[in-house]
Parts: C-alpha cells; structure tokens; sequence
C-alpha cells in the first residue's frame, strides 16, 4: 500500500535548481515538510524555498563530510527527525577522456558518489535509530548508457546504481534505497547534443522535472518490499 507524503520530513539535495527544484515544489505539493539543500545557488535556493511555503534552508559543500554532518544534525535539530532523503545534487562536465585531469575526475566524484554515499550513511544512521525510511538517489541515464565524452560522470553515476542496490541489502527492511535515472531534462533552450538525444527518444520529446518527481514519490512512498530498484524516467531512450 503507498503511503503518504503528509507530515513527513524530506531532506532534497541541490534543491535550488532544475529537477531538484522540480522534485522540492512537488514533495511540498504532495504534503511533505521539505528541507532545501543548496551548496552555493544561494539566491535560487531562496526562490525555491519561497515556493515551497517557507521551507528551510540548509547550506553545505557535500565534498566535505564535516559539513554533510553538519547538515543532517541541522535537518534533525529543525524537524526533529528525518524520513527521507533525495540525493539530487551533482555535478556534470565534458571532456576528452584522455584530456581528463585528477581535478577534473575528483571534481565529478567527490559530489557525485562520495558526498551521495556519505549523505546516504548519514540519513540511515538517524533512520535505523528511529522509524526507518526511504532514499531515493538521483542516479542517471549516463549511468546505463556510455557517453564517450563524459567517461568521468558516466563512472560516477554507474557507481550511484551499484551503490544503491548495496544499500538497499545493507539496510533492509527498516529503510528502502532506490534510484531514479532520468533521461533528457532540459532547461532552457537544448544544445546540438541534447538535441540528438530527444530525436532518438521513442517518446518522441524530452522529459521534466515534475516527471522525475513522480517516481520519487513512488519510491519514497512505496512499501520496502520494493528497493534496490532503478527506474528509468527517459521515454524509453535507455532501451535503444
């Protein structure tokens, strides 16, 4: 039986911008205390926060895991508790693969799949210590798909999927942690590649945020018979 979001305290990484955006004004929609994650989008943050009815503002650099603490302890110290938790925030640059610098892949990796590991190790600490709950990490269609000039990001994400099925073993049954991976999103007007990739989709159009967002409500409301699971949200692209 899916639950409700009512009443209940979601953390969302990256929430400033985009599909985090996206995903923070739909939990609201759906009832849920929202806590809005931003790194240095302070401004955006603040609009997205004014959307959201006032939803708090958490400010940390997910590089560091002094301040990944940091924000936890601020989000249970505010609501008192936290039942889930959406790993959106990322980074995504495109470079030669024989051109990528130590910089460059740290700069990718060290958001990516080690602020979302730590992130995720954080929530379950507080989870397992109370009710449980649920996490849902923004993986992507580059995660399933090679893309030769974003090896870098391409590893990251590949590694949030694996990650996410190991989690899910580790933490079961008290906390279900499932993936979404969405394929074009574009905001603003689509570059040449982007593009390319909405004419291979068999859906026949790019995708949105608040598309995204519905399977994040699956999954953060779903029972924890379902988890370890990744769900495409890409119109059908990753099956080409």
């Amino acid at each position: 039986m899916m639950q409700s979001l009512k009443g209940r305290v979601v953390l969302v990484t990256g929430a400033a911008k985009r599909i985090g955006r996206g995903i923070a004004l739909r939990l609201t929609r759906e009832g849920a205390r929202v806590a809005i994650h931003y790194s240095t989008s302070e401004a955006e943050a603040r609009a997205t926060a004014a959307e959201c009815g006032g939803a708090p503002l958490f400010r940390a650099n997910l590089e560091n895991v002094a301040e990944i603490e940091r924000l936890f302890s601020e989000v249970e110290q505010h609501f008192g508790r936290l039942d889930g938790l959406v790993n959106n925030a990322a980074r995504f640059t495109r470079k030669d693969p024989l051109e990528i610098t130590e910089s460059d892949w740290d700069f990718v990796h060290s958001v990516n799949l080690k602020g979302t590991f730590f992130c995720c190790q954080r929530a379950a600490k507080g989870m397992l210590a109370r009710d449980g709950g649920h996490i849902v990490n923004i993986s992507s269609l580059g995660g399933l798909r090679a893309w030769p000039e974003h090896t870098h990001y391409c590893a990251s994400k590949a590694g949030v999927i694996m990650m996410t099925r190991a989690l899910a073993q580790a933490w079961a049954p008290k906390i279900t942690v499932n993936s979404v991976a969405p394929g074009v999103i574009p905001f603003g007007e689509p570059d040449d590649r982007v593009k390319r990739l909405i004419a291979k989709t068999p859906a026949g159009r790019a995708g949105t945020a608040d598309e995204i967002a519905d399977a994040v409500v699956f999954f953060l409301t779903a029972s924890d018979f379902i988890t370890g699971q990744t769900l495409a949200v890409d119109g059908g692209l990753s099956q080409k």
